[in-house]
């Protein structure tokens, strides 16, 4: 690995244990490319299962217009979710561990088949999709104030920073998710509305996306992952205190609460 390369690594991995966030890495390089990006998430990837930590899913992010305007993209881009990003329904989630949090309504595939790419098509993906689950991804930078272009985010795990999944799985036999409506709600007040064709056109798509990308790449979906394929709205940050309730037509409800509780993630 390049010496400025390990460094940013290094820099990366060291922002999640301080919450202090670093400078865009696109300011520093101009030819800072998507495929740099990718590899310094892989690398990253690398050093976290070195750890210990397991890979349970993948996320797709930047797949609706209202996720790209409010982030300045203008394609999508896939992170890894890890066992430890798995919080309980309305079990308070310490915003102390995360730097500029932000709150984000999907609806989550849950795969009982393996699903590799390239080639794979709709049918492909719904053959693979065991159940659905409402869930709310928590977006977070470890780049300063959210300065991002799309090979930041991409290096930085796609802005990823935790998940909430609902608990009572929905089939997706019959149903149409380009039409499921979504009512994103902080403390009680509507804030955003969206429906699952804002992503890529149905959310069934970025799953169709991840797959193919991945599988360009040598990697297989696994059984039993969970994929997020993107938010249905624009994201909504939040602080303690926020109490967010994501609920989408026909697929149920899902609750995540923020507060500071006791010591944050180290």
């Amino acid at each position: 690995m390049p010496e400025d390369r390990s460094h940013t690594v290094s820099a990366l991995l060291a922002a999640y244990d301080t919450r202090v966030p670093i400078d865009p890495l696109s300011e520093h390089d101009p030819e800072f490319t998507v495929e740099k990006a990718y590899e310094l998430q892989l690398q990253q990837v690398s050093a976290w299962t070195a750890m210990g930590r397991v890979i349970k899913g993948h996320k797709v992010g930047l797949t609706s217009s209202a996720m790209q305007r409010q982030l300045g993209v203008d394609q999508p881009d896939y992170g890894h979710l890890f066992a430890d990003m798995f919080h309980l329904e309305s079990v308070p989630i310490d915003t102390r561990s995360f730097i500029s949090p932000k709150a984000e309504p999907e609806i989550a595939f849950v795969l009982d088949r393996d699903l590799s790419g390239p080639g794979v098509t709709t049918v492909d993906a719904l053959r693979a999709v065991g159940y659905v689950l409402p869930a709310l991804e928590i977006i977070d930078s470890r780049i300063r104030d959210w300065r991002i272009t799309l090979p930041d985010t991409i290096a930085d795990n796609a802005s990823s920073g935790g998940v909430v999944l609902g608990s009572t799985p929905v089939a997706l036999r019959g149903r149409d998710l380009r039409l499921t409506g979504c009512v994103l709600s902080t403390n009680g007040e509507v804030a955003y509305t969206g429906a699952g064709a804002a992503v890529l056109g149905s959310p069934i798509n970025a799953l169709v996306w991840l797959a193919n990308t991945l599988g360009a790449l040598g990697v297989t979906l696994e059984a039993g992952s969970v994929v997020l394929p993107g938010s249905l709205t624009a994201a909504l940050p939040v602080t303690a205190g926020t109490t967010v309730t994501a609920c989408f037509t026909g697929i149920g409800s899902v609750t995540a609460c923020f507060a500071q509780v006791g010591e944050a993630r180290q």
